[in-house]
């Protein structure tokens, strides 16, 4: 049914009241004379017309008691409130990260700098052993090449426990003056030669080291020092060694150049 504003004047109610629309409300607020602003809300202008029914006598005061108030809406209010504890909850956990993984980093170092250090110790060390075992060989190759050197000129004999070279009782000094001398212009034949005087004396060939070295001179002499203790004792490794530094010598190779052209002429 349309709003019949002379019908609500002459029986006003709460009921009648509560069942209008703001435009509705606004005419009867109008009736009244009662001053309100255009913007407010249909609940605020309702409560201005109960307020000047009840002071007019036309309506108990209890209808204020009972009247609809203007509701607060907190909804905006109460997810403001949400966001701002999501918001420290999330620092807490963004700060709680950022601890752990600070924590992690400096754990990280820590076993870093400990292996660093570690490793920096093992190479320490192991540079020491080095070092030291350098040391204990190049004294060993001292003391082995004065020996050795003793030996040659007969202060002291191959049997002497402390040069370390007898076994079976092989006397070297005795047999060191069968020895060829040493030919640096045919050093093939000095060694053919010694060959022949070994097996004929029946010398031990792991003498043969010992008794061949007394009479190296020049770069024979020059290798055989620069040889280690193990292969100084190996003929074989000796005889080698000085075989091919005289491969290099001037002699040998103007011979082998000689050698070289005549087989060419000869083919020519």
């Amino acid at each position: 049914m349309p709003f019949n504003l002379d019908k609500f004047v002459a029986s006003p109610s709460v009921e009648e009241l509560d069942s209008l629309k703001k435009s509705e409300i606004v005419k009867v607020a109008k009736h009244y004379g009662i001053e309100f602003q255009p913007l407010m809300r249909k609940d605020e202008i309702k409560r201005y017309v109960l307020e000047y029914l009840v002071d007019e006598g036309v309506l108990p005061s209890t209808v204020l008691e009972t009247a609809i108030t203007v509701p607060t809406d907190n909804t905006f209010e109460l997810k403001r409130l949400e966001i701002e504890m999501n918001k420290e909850i999330r620092l807490k956990e963004m700060e709680r990260e950022m601890q752990m993984q600070k924590e992690k980093e400096e754990r990280e170092m820590q076993m870093q700098k400990e292996k660093e250090e570690r490793e920096m110790q093992m190479q320490k060390e192991k540079e020491e052993r080095e070092m030291q075992m350098q040391m204990q060989r190049e004294k060993e190759a001292r003391e082995h090449e004065f020996r050795l050197k003793q030996l040659e000129l007969g202060v002291i004999k191959a049997s002497d426990p402390k040069i370390g070279l007898d076994t079976g009782g092989f006397d070297v000094s005795k047999h060191v003056k069968f020895v060829p001398k040493f030919q640096e212009d045919n050093v093939e034949k000095f060694f053919n030669h010694f060959e022949k005087l070994g097996e004929q004396l029946k010398w031990p060939r792991d003498k043969w080291s010992i008794l061949i070295q007394s009479n190296f001179t020049g770069k024979a002499q020059e290798v055989y020092s620069a040889l280690s203790i193990e292969d100084s004792m190996d003929y074989d490794k000796v005889k080698k060694a000085i075989l091919q530094a005289y491969e290099l010598c001037p002699k040998l190779i103007a011979k082998n150049l000689e050698s070289i052209v005549r087989r060419i002429h000869k083919h020519t």
